[in-house]
């Protein structure tokens, strides 16, 4: 029977973290398993704790939202040891990728007996920031100055922080110049954003890159050109379904590493905790993590 540490992120969805992971302790108990559960003060707090943990031949639990997942899930790229994860923050796009469930027994029987895949993770490298290793993406442009907003929102939560991020940012965003090196192929750009994506969901389930795949050794390149910011606010409705990807100000490559460059310091974001600015490369790592799903 399995053995497993949850790491708890307590501030991702407020109480959220403790009643996801309540029941789902409950039923993993019933069936035999062994659970400890500890709570982390930091993410680096978490990456230490699932390392730890990793060594031991436990299968850690990322119990929180996308940043505590991919915290935990790049503190154990590389090292064989399984992640599980107990979805319970705002966004939870890297467990809707893996097409979790989230219902308490489904998961719990996920936990159990689902078999360990391996799926991709991303290395992020910049000079003003150290090296790190995260799961869903690496956006850089007015989508991480919204997630920056949204962070940092004191009197919303969920969805409505999101938006009222995303009106912030959009508002007082400025044509940038971009220089993106796909493989070795350079692109330039004047617009919004250019999205890093292992999966296919960011920023509360949104499809930014429908045809992203977290086992395909790829990263999925979506740009944002340039475009006035009513016909933005349109494609902006369309990453819901992922429509936005047929508009001729949306392009999209396929590569291993991908280099984000601009005329100014914009920020970037990976998974939703990154918070620095370009340059910044990422690179795909093939199968370096084993999930439970």
């Amino acid at each position: 029977m399995r053995q497993f540490t949850a790491v708890v992120n307590p501030t991702a969805g407020g109480a959220t973290s403790a009643a996801a992971l309540l029941e789902v302790a409950r039923l993993l108990r019933a069936a035999g398993a062994g659970l400890e559960t500890e709570y982390s003060r930091s993410l680096d707090h978490a990456r230490e704790i699932a390392r730890r943990a990793g060594e031991r031949d436990r299968v850690v639990l990322a119990v929180g939202g996308d940043g505590t997942a991919g915290g935990i899930g790049g503190a154990l790229s590389g090292t064989g040891a399984p992640l599980g994860l107990v979805p319970a923050g705002r966004g939870n796009d890297f467990a809707r990728a893996l097409g979790l469930p989230t219902a308490p027994a489904a998961l719990a029987e996920v936990l159990l007996r689902g078999e360990p895949r391996p799926v991709d993770t991303i290395e992020v490298t910049s000079a003003l920031h150290d090296r790190t290793v995260v799961l869903g993406s690496v956006y850089a442009g007015v989508d991480a100055l919204a997630n920056r907003h949204a962070n940092h929102a004191r009197l919303l939560r969920g969805t409505a922080s999101y938006y009222s991020g995303a009106l912030r940012a959009v508002a007082g965003w400025r044509a940038t110049r971009y220089r993106v090196t796909v493989d070795g192929a350079e692109h330039t750009f004047s617009g919004y954003t250019t999205v890093a994506a292992n999966s296919g969901y960011y920023g509360f389930n949104r499809r930014i890159a429908p045809s992203a795949r977290v086992d395909d050794g790829l990263l999925d390149v979506v740009m944002i050109h340039q475009a006035p910011r009513r016909l933005f606010f349109a494609l902006m409705n369309e990453l819901g379904s992922g429509a936005h990807v047929r508009r001729p100000q949306v392009r999209v490559l396929r590569g291993r590493e991908v280099r984000i460059e601009a005329d100014r310091a914009v920020p970037y974001g990976a998974d939703g905790e990154v918070e620095a600015v370009v340059p910044v490369t990422a690179r795909v790592l093939p199968g370096a993590l084993r999930v439970l799903c």
